[in-house]
């Protein structure tokens, strides 16, 4: 137990910073020298004002300065990061497969905010992961070592097909994406992975549009699809095909 909690609490702190990278790297500031402040008054904010979830449920979603309502971006994202942290050890057999688990989810939780934020998925943070996930796939291989690249190349391939097809209806940074994804994950999950996004894609598009949330025609990011959908099949995955294998008998 002690365990699960560290984790949690570790998720929670960086979930925060997941935060102010998702919304600095985007529009080109740095995250690595500034004070975090109220975006509405410019108000520097205190330690007390900084504790992940805590401050926001304290304050009621408010800065305690000029009382402009804070986005709950922030607090979601830090709970997510906190609780897919300390759940990754129960879904994964293998111990190794925990540093892949807890990049993925890292790079997951800073891809959607930039794309809740700014539908934007920036490259250096894809590139950064990109080199983690390669150093990562060199020490704890897939069976066999190919596979990496042929989900690779499947991920990316796949996407661009869609965006040609579509005539941009897939951005570049989802096509980048899912080369990435391909890579950490191999073929079975990064093709499973884009069956659950696109599921929930379509099943809250179709619900947002029937409940006037979402307008016809408007454009809306689907990174945070991905990101749910390939947690989805990394998690679940296997249990998932068991069960609908099973189903069919």
């Amino acid at each position: 137990m002690p365990f699960y909690l560290f984790l949690f609490a570790l998720g929670l702190i960086l979930g925060s910073f997941y935060n102010v990278v998702g919304l600095s790297v985007p529009i080109g500031n740095s995250f690595t020298n500034r004070r975090s402040a109220c975006q509405s008054c410019g108000r520097t904010l205190t330690s007390f004002e900084l504790l992940p979830v805590v401050s926001y449920v304290i304050q009621g979603g408010k800065c305690r300065g000029c009382e402009a309502r804070i986005s709950p971006l922030y607090p979601v994202v830090e709970m997510l990061t906190g609780v897919l942290f300390a759940s990754a050890p129960l879904f994964l057999g293998r111990v190794e497969e925990l540093w892949i688990a807890w990049a993925l989810i890292s790079l997951f939780m800073i891809i959607f905010v930039s794309d809740v934020a700014y539908m934007l998925i920036p490259d250096k943070v894809l590139l950064f992961f990109a080199v983690i996930f390669l150093f990562l796939r060199v020490l704890f291989p897939l069976s066999p070592w190919w596979d990496s690249i042929v989900g690779a190349t499947v991920g990316f391939s796949l996407l661009l097909l869609i965006a040609v097809v579509s005539k941009g209806g897939m951005g570049g940074g989802d096509i980048k994406l899912f080369a990435v994804i391909g890579f950490a994950l191999g073929l079975k999950l990064v093709l499973l992975s884009f069956l659950f996004a696109s599921f929930y894609g379509a099943f809250f598009g179709i619900i947002g549009m029937l409940t006037g949330v979402i307008k016809k025609k408007t454009l809306i990011p689907f990174g945070p699809y991905i990101v749910f959908g390939t947690l989805t099949a990394y998690f679940l995955g296997e249990s998932i095909l068991q069960w609908y294998v099973h189903f069919l008998r």
